[in-house]
């Protein structure tokens, strides 16, 4: 171990920041493999000359350099004890396009996809596209010579990568590129340095026929189209300088790609691109089995597919629990083994069609599969959103036997795919009693295979190292590939000598050697790899301890569990510019720590080490990385494994303050109903004294809130104030008071308690009655909204009552204080669970409130209650649902509102909980209900304002960096006579404060087009 002096030294001489604290190094200690070690220290650098400068620091300190960037490799290819550096943080840059020659130069740190969203407006793509494509970084994708879906057409990075420019091992900064003969023989014999030896030792070897035939003879075969295995010496050789026959020009890049960042330190590369592809459509064929699917394989490649893609059960069965990926399994019909995905392009659609019925024809003359539904549009990206979501989708499978990443990167040639996956199930079946998840690039003879089995035990360990060495020997047997696309890393690496032969084995070793003789580039990758069955995230040596909780995590067997479903996939890195949600702290930081991934991580590593401090709920690190989570939801639902970080923040913090103690503000938040029903005796009071400057200045700073954040004042009467009122001038009907509801419209903590209008009885409302939840906020502070939908309603013809009940306990969740939360979720069960039914169902106007019955509630009951809990969780609906409901239903038509003047445009910002626990699409239908409504959906995320985290002084600054993201930008954008709709009210609220713009409640629009 270094001096911390070294480390505190060589941080001086940076511009980029080093971490070298335990929090960082923890969050860095592993990526999307089995694999964790404690790196040395984090590095972002800035700029090259930090680079030049770490790569001295190393040299001098014999300590080695991980280059790392997205951090999802699944075989360990940046997990090590050295010192990381973390390349795409800072150095991020698209440098230059040229459209005519299809050429842009980019830093290491661009994402695949953004860059597409570059280069669309040019007609270009760059094609490699990984499952990973929206948070994947060209750095990466180097590194592991990445492939994708579309490689079938298109091949791998290694083909796309024209020249790149980066440092060698001892600083020198170089550039490799095409060459001709004449130019690789002036670079052979130029002066005598590091480079010009590389390309003389590269000569030496490969001139020599004996040493190319031992390539050609031990390495993959060549219809092995993906193949990572150890260095690509086979690519270089086909070059004209050693094939007479060829026209192809020297070029190392062939070698880099793939060499996963031990050899060289890239900081710029140049792509080909490819014109933009033809429209296309898909077949989604099912089968009975995977083996029947293989065998039709066969027959789609033989139409020459942009993608032909398989899909089995297990993974099916996943996407059924799934939150988002739930939606796009529409597709799937019955229960099928396996389902292949062909994608067919081309500019006729006429084309498309004939392909498909004689792909269809085929299929069935060979007795092959049961149905072929074709999708277009749309529907073909939700398929393959559906399809790049199980790598992380897979670790839904309850228990501690998951589909482990041990040979899952396995290729042939796609002609024995179907013999080679048989054997390969045999061996899983026959000699080990497991079963096995089968996925991905069927088209390209690289099914990635899963078996299940649990390495938290002593068998687990060696069954890990038992089925890597025997799927190596199966490989082996095809002339395969033991990796495909994801590269040897750890986990591969000490099998390369035996999948080519010591012979070329050696060679590899000397590219090594000559290339780096000090080993400071990525140790332990490729050449002497550690044993692949050490530095493991999950340990047998010890029983993983069981924690009491508060919330129910049973579904996961247990709080430690749910953390460990975080695979490491990092979705959660994905910028606003590829939509969705989650992370929003992530997206205005693009700090690792402000990961989804980062905060699980975390959690699970003080919970799978409770020995290393006394209470391990009491984590100053945790609080670290949980302090910028918004707990905005999203990623329980777009997170493939559906990492509930918001619920594991609650919990957390709720033991944290059992430890260290409630503070203030979060007591003054959580009490925000009690202090709203005092204020509400003077509300004229109030609202001055939050919106006079110097005493709401006062008030501000007392309790912790932001200055420049308004505060929300109160409606003059309370909602459920008003609804007694109309209900006694009406005549109250006893009838629709639930069973021991008061008569005076408020409970005890200020919130409504059974009144209502005339009963359903009467003609007054010929659709029945619904039951509204009044939450807190609607009824102190959004009073007129909570009138509009109580009226729209009754005009609509429904009985709007509403019962007895206690607040949602929304601000208690949102600040940890799941103890108090869960008295009144019990409370509200009790006081629901006879009263709500299908025909009345519980309807809330406030997303978060309202969809904490579907969420929190269930678990946080006592048993008794479990089963009453989740009935009532399936009929509390968004008010939006419930309209979007009775639409279908025929009950409520375009009759009852006024058309649009010519047209109107409004533009919807959707709550994050309803975005995660519901959908934008029941909001739509209802907005577009009046004829001339046109609803555009703003592509945001979190609005940043995610209840009180807006208001607080230290995240002030955060929340309207995350509002210029997406949101404020789109608002101000729009027409005066556009309208802004927006059904939180926090959003409402920033929406305010950040543009000046003041959003609606959709009921409000809904409302004011009634005739």
């Amino acid at each position: 171990m270094l001096p911390i002096t070294a480390l505190t030294q060589l941080a001086a001489r940076l511009s980029g920041a080093l971490h070298f604290d335990h929090t960082m190094r923890t969050l860095y200690a592993t990526d999307a493999s089995e694999y964790q070690e404690l790196p040395l220290a984090v590095a972002l650098p800035k700029t090259e000359a930090d680079l030049r400068e770490l790569i001295a620091f190393a040299n001098h300190h014999r300590v080695g350099l991980i280059p790392r960037t997205a951090g999802t490799s699944l075989a360990g290819q940046v997990v090590g004890s050295g010192l990381v550096v973390d390349v795409g943080r800072h150095l991020n840059k698209i440098i230059s396009v040229d459209p005519a020659k299809r050429r842009v130069r980019v830093q290491p740190g661009v994402v695949r996809n953004e860059l597409n969203l570059f280069l669309a407006p040019h007609g270009l793509f760059f094609t490699p596209e990984t499952s990973t494509a929206n948070r994947a970084m060209i750095g990466g994708m180097v590194g592991n010579n990445s492939c994708g879906a579309n490689s079938i057409v298109y091949g791998t990075t290694r083909e796309h990568l024209v020249s790149t420019r980066g440092f060698l091992s001892d600083g020198s900064l170089v550039t490799f590129g095409p060459l001709t003969r004449d130019e690789f023989a002036a670079k052979c014999n130029g002066p005598d340095n590091l480079e010009s030896r590389i390309y003389r030792f590269v000569r030496d070897l490969l001139e020599k026929p004996a040493n190319r035939a031992l390539i050609r003879d031990h390495y993959p075969k060549p219809t092995v189209t993906r193949r990572n295995t150890g260095y690509a010496l086979d690519r270089l050789m086909e070059c004209a300088v050693f094939d007479s026959t060829s026209e192809k020009p020297f070029n190392l890049c062939q070698l880099l790609a793939g060499s996963e960042g031990t050899l060289f330190l890239g900081v710029e590369f140049e792509l080909n691109c490819e014109p933009l592809p033809p429209p296309g459509a898909l077949m989604c064929a099912h089968f009975s089995t995977v083996n029947e699917a293989l065998l039709a394989t066969v027959i789609a490649m033989k139409h020459r597919p942009f993608g032909c893609e398989l899909i089995d059960r297990h993974i099916l069965e996943c996407t059924k629990t799934n939150l988002e990926q739930s939606k796009n399994r529409f597709f799937v019909q019955g229960d099928p083994g396996a389902v292949l995905v062909v994608e067919i392009r081309h500019a006729d659609r006429a084309l498309i069609e004939a392909e498909m019925r004689v792909l269809e024809a085929e299929f069935r003359a060979a007795g092959l599969g049961h149905a072929f539904p074709v999708l277009w549009g749309d529907d073909c990206n939700k398929v393959w959103e559906l399809r790049r979501a199980g790598q992380g989708i897979v670790n839904n499978v309850i228990g501690d036997a998951k589909p482990r990443e041990i040979v899952e990167d396995t290729a042939v040639a796609v002609e024995d795919l179907p013999a080679y996956i048989e054997e390969f199930d045999a061996l899983m079946q026959g000699k080990y009693g497991i079963s096995c998840i089968y996925y991905a690039h069927a088209g390209a003879g690289e099914l990635h295979t899963r078996p299940l089995f649990n390495l938290k035990t002593a068998e687990g360990l060696k069954m890990f190292r038992d089925i890597a060495t025997d799927v190596a020997t199966l490989v082996k047997k095809y002339r395969g590939s033991l990796s495909g696309e994801h590269g040897d890393g750890r986990l591969r690496g000490e099998f390369i000598k035996f999948m080519v032969g010591a012979e070329c084995y050696a060679m590899m070793r000397r590219v090594k050697e000559t290339f780096d003789p000090y080993t400071i580039f990525n140790p332990g990758k490729i050449i002497d790899t550690p044993p692949m069955d050490t530095s493991l995230r999950h340990s047998p040596d010890h029983a993983d301890p069981d924690y009491k909780t508060i919330f129910d995590f049973s579904a996961s067997q247990g709080v430690l569990r749910a953390a460990e479903k975080c695979t490491g996939v990092g979705d959660c890195r994905k910028t606003q510019l590829m939509g969705g949600t989650m992370c929003p702290s992530y997206m205005a930081t693009r700090n690792e720590r402000d990961t989804t991934r980062a905060r699980a991580n975390m959690l699970r590593h003080v919970l799978t080490h409770p020995r290393e401090v006394t209470n391990p709920w009491d984590s100053e690190e945790v609080k670290g990385v949980m302090d910028l989570c918004l707990s905005c939801k999203g990623c329980k639902s777009e997170c493939p494994s559906n990492v509930d970080v918001a619920r594991l923040k609650a919990e957390w913090q709720q033991h944290y303050y059992d430890a260290n103690g409630v503070p203030f503000r979060s007591r003054l938040i959580a009490g925000f109903t009690k202090s709203m029903r005092l204020a509400s005796f003077a509300p004229a009071i109030y609202n001055w004294v939050v919106t006079a400057p110097d005493v709401s200045r006062w008030i501000k700073d007392f309790s912790g809130f932001a200055r420049a954040r308004s505060m929300p004042t109160l409606h003059r009467t309370t909602l459920a104030a008003w609804h007694a009122k109309q209900a006694n001038k009406i005549g109250f009907s006893g009838r629709a008071r639930p069973r021991g509801g008061p008569a005076n419209g408020a409970d005890h903590d200020g919130l409504p308690g059974g009144q209502a209008l005339p009963s359903s009885e009467t003609t007054f409302f010929p659709n029945g009655r619904v039951f509204l939840f009044c939450d807190e906020f609607t009824n102190y502070n959004d009073t007129a909204i909570g009138i509009k939908a109580v009226e729209l309603l009754n005009r609509l013809g429904y009985e709007v009552v509403i019962p007895e009940h206690v607040e949602s306990g929304r601000a208690h969740f949102s600040k940890g204080l799941v103890r108090d939360a869960q008295t009144f979720a019990i409370r509200n069960v009790e006081l629901l669970k006879e009263v709500v039914t299908p025909d009345a169902p519980l309807i809330g106007i406030e997303p978060s409130a309202i969809l904490s019955f579907r969420d929190e509630y269930p678990d946080l009951m006592p048993t008794e209650l479990k089963d009453a809990a989740r009935a009532l969780s399936k009929n509390a609906l968004l008010i939006d649902e419930f309209i979007a409901r009775e639409i279908d239903a025929g009950r409520i038509t375009r009759a009852a509102f006024r058309a649009s003047t010519g047209s109107q445009t409004i533009k919807l910002h959707g709550h994050c909980h309803q975005k995660a626990l519901s959908s934008l699409v029941p909001t739509v239908k209802m907005l577009e209900l009046p004829v001339g409504n046109k609803v555009q959906v703003i592509p945001s995320g979190c609005c940043g304002m995610a209840g009180s985290f807006g208001y607080e002084a230290e995240h002030f600054e955060l929340s309207q960096q995350i509002g210029e993201l997406v949101l404020f930008p789109a608002v101000r954008s729009a027409s005066e006579a556009t309208l802004i709709a927006a059904p939180g009210t926090s959003c409402r609220h920033q929406i305010k404060d950040g543009t000046a713009r003041t959003a609606l409640h959709p009921i409000e629009i809904l409302h004011a087009a009634l005739h």
